[in-house]
């Protein structure tokens, strides 16, 4: 399986990114074919090899010609999802925009969809966005790591005016990734930088085993005390197939002891609106020996957001406690079977090759157990079986 590490000495923005996946060995002209499949124009993309403190680097430059063009999230999703990029490609950028909208209204107090992208989201970030997500697949990576983020210290200057380092969008979009400040005055991690990385990355710290089978090094504009680099590494794991799945998880947890029962399922369809994976109602015994209810949520790092603000309206609670667990998970794959009784879907779990869980579809099982009028067991064994041969 093959495998990228950005190393982040010196901080990470789009532009770097870019430049270092050329570096390692993507082509300048594929990467062009790619955006091309966004259908824009006024921009021109271009790279260059420069040093920084006596060491080369790829700067990738996109120079915009459109100008004073503000886009709203919605117009920028329209754009991706009208293109002819790749599904995959398509998805991770539009995750990269949601969760970074979703950070400046958070900062600012508006709706995610009434952030002006005036800055974040010029026609230079949707081709940073683009290009990292277009270039890591056309290098056929499969899986992304990073370092803790250096984020430097000081001042930047803005569209909102003078504000710490890091800015205060980029910190939240760093919530539960290790970072740290030396002596360096300056923004070294970038907004549109730390959506990419926090969205694609599984995990931040030390170096995953990998062959390593190329390095490339991304230059960012500012001369620093440090160089100002961002380094990929790109490689093979140890073992090429992977016994189990892995990824991080958002887990928000309530406890809640004055709310009528009555409104947990219409909190929970809320909370898979909202994009909840799993959301879970566990007992448990409170001070004054109250029964109460502990509210667990299950939700990827991009619509955490969105789902604290559904806990926070849909139930008396009036605070949360939130943190990021790591998962083991087995491959998952859903087929369907044919049985005596018509077509079960079913869903397969494997360890590496092998089937470890097989699962027919409840509703198919009963809607053909009514159809025929046999047990809902007969069916589910016969999904089994077929299932099973298929396997």
């Amino acid at each position: 399986m093959k495998i990228a590490y950005f190393d982040c000495f010196s901080g990470v923005s789009g532009d770097m990114i870019l430049g270092a996946l050329v570096d390692a060995g993507l082509e300048l002209a594929r990467l062009q074919a790619e955006l091309e499949r966004l259908g824009l124009s006024g921009y021109a993309i271009r790279a260059k090899s420069v040093k920084k403190r006596g060491l080369r680097g790829i700067h990738v430059e996109v120079e915009v010609t459109e100008r004073g063009v503000e886009r709203h999230l919605h117009e920028i999703e329209e754009i991706i999802t009208a293109s002819s990029l790749a599904q995959p490609v398509q998805a991770q950028s539009l995750a990269i925009f949601r969760r970074l909208a979703e950070a400046e209204a958070h900062v600012h107090g508006i709706p995610a969809d009434h952030v002006h992208f005036h800055e974040v989201g010029a026609m230079d970030a949707i081709i940073d966005v683009v290009g990292a997500a277009a270039g890591l697949r056309l290098l056929g990576v499969e899986r992304v790591y990073a370092s803790p983020l250096h984020v430097g210290r000081g001042t930047v200057t803005c569209a909102h005016g003078v504000l710490p380092v890091p800015a205060p969008a980029t910190q939240e979009l760093l919530r539960g990734v290790p970072i740290y400040g030396r002596d360096v005055d300056a923004e070294l991690v970038t907004p549109t930088g730390a959506a990419i990385l926090t969205t694609l990355a599984e995990t931040f710290g030390s170096a995953p085993p990998m062959r390593v089978t190329a390095v490339g090094y991304g230059a960012g504009t500012r001369d620093l005390p440090i160089p100002n680099l961002l380094r990929v590494s790109i490689g093979e794991t140890e073992h090429k197939e992977r016994a189990y799945e892995e990824d991080t998880i958002t887990v928000i947890e309530a406890n809640i002891d004055d709310m009528s029962p009555q409104f947990y399922d219409h909190v929970l369809a809320r909370l898979f609106e909202a994009g909840a994976v799993d959301v879970f109602l566990t007992p448990i015994q409170m001070k004054r020996n109250r029964p109460a209810v502990q509210l667990s949520v299950l939700v990827p790092a991009e619509h955490a957001p969105a789902a604290r603000d559904v806990v926070f309206a849909e139930t008396t609670t009036i605070g949360l406690r939130v943190h990021t667990a790591h998962r083991w998970k087995l491959s998952r794959v859903e087929s369907t079977v044919e049985t005596p009784y018509g077509p079960v879907r079913v869903k397969i779990a494997r360890r590496g090759e092998a089937a470890v869980n097989v699962a027919p579809e409840y509703q198919d099982c009963r809607r053909l157990a009514e159809a025929h009028g046999v047990p809902l067991k007969t069916v589910h064994q016969a999904a089994l079986e077929a299932a099973r041969r298929l396997t």
